[in-house]
């Protein structure tokens, strides 16, 4: 049987099967004219899965009224895409059948992923980096024990909003060094963190997939040029190296904020051991030695392309494991 496990968030849908021999994202904002039901048609049609696992995040774009909304929306597109089984993973880490409370199944794509964290390594502190988001998990008797909303995520620090791809930069920094001086930043959205990682090699170009802030290009001289306009600049005023500075200060800062939030976490619950996973488990691996911390890579043990869509893995992990128990 070919179990799909499906990540629906508000700008990526992620894909895999349980075997690991598909895996794929896809840039799909909502927020926009989105073509995410007509794209999840097309992947039934080619991969004609036996039985789908839904995650769901994307219910907080802004282009729904409420969260119940977003809900409802994202499953009539998966429902009317697959004429298979669907079952849908919530906050406990459960699977569930439609109709059950649906708050549960919002904001739970990290709750997928620490059931499988807790059952096939242990007691840890799961950490995501995405392109977005960064879920900092707590993981105790093999069971998660983080919060069941964003708002409380955010409150306990499992949750810190900033990411690999699409954090605006001028919302992590608002002063950079250069070499005339400290020099304050416009709050505009002239460059994300994706031009950041992409000018220090931390990504590569293909990763970068959504769109960039300008909507231009994704080459190394038009990352520098949107990192420029940080200080409202362009290639003429300042030098590469200025704009290769403001990048490592951006990183340092990222940095900075992901270990504060593992340690606020790590000291709740006695906790220090980190798997790190998602598109930025370059900054995880950092966090963690900075901290002294064991640290296990999702990558080195399930490949990289599956630490980049792991809720999607893990829910179609979740209902074999389920079905295999019948």
């Amino acid at each position: 049987m070919r179990f799909l496990g499906i990540d629906i968030g508000g700008a990526n849908t992620k894909i895999a099967t349980s075997d690991r021999a598909i895996v794929e994202l896809h840039y799909l904002p909502l927020w926009k004219d989105t073509t995410l039901p007509q794209t999840l048609k097309d992947i039934a049609k080619r991969l004609n899965p036996d039985m789908v696992a839904v995650v769901i995040t994307g219910e907080l774009a802004d282009c729904f009224e409420d969260k119940m909304h977003g809900l409802k929306f994202i499953m009539q597109a998966v429902e009317n895409a697959f004429g298979c089984e669907v079952r849908y993973i919530g906050t406990n880490g459960e699977v569930h059948e439609h109709g059950e409370e649906l708050r549960n199944l919002a904001a739970a794509n990290w709750a997928a992923s620490s059931r499988l964290i807790g059952e096939e390594i242990g007691d840890c502190i799961f950490v995501d980096v995405g392109s977005t988001t960064t879920d900092i998990i707590p993981i105790v008797d093999a069971k998660h024990v983080a919060s069941t909303t964003d708002f409380k995520r955010l409150l306990a620090s499992e949750l810190v909003y900033m990411g690999t791809l699409r954090t605006n930069v001028a919302t992590l920094l608002d002063k950079v060094e250069l070499e005339q001086g400290t020099c304050r930043v416009s709050s505009e959205l002239f460059t994300t963190t994706g031009d950041v990682y992409l000018l220090l090699e931390d990504i590569r170009p293909e990763t970068y997939t959504c769109t960039t802030a300008d909507g231009a290009g994704k080459s190394r001289i038009e990352a520098m040029r949107r990192l420029a306009r940080l200080v409202c600049a362009d290639l003429e005023e300042i030098s590469e190296d200025d704009v290769m500075d403001i990048a490592k200060q951006v990183r340092e800062k990222q940095i900075s904020l992901l270990t504060e939030a593992i340690t606020t976490v790590s000291q709740k619950y006695g906790t220090s051991r980190i798997v790190a996973a998602g598109i930025g488990e370059f900054m995880i691996i950092e966090a963690a030695e900075r901290l002294g911390m064991e640290y296990i890579s999702v990558a080195e043990k399930w490949g990289k392309e599956i630490s980049d869509v792991f809720p999607a893995y893990a829910a179609a992990w979740l209902i074999e494991k389920a079905e295999n128990r019948q």
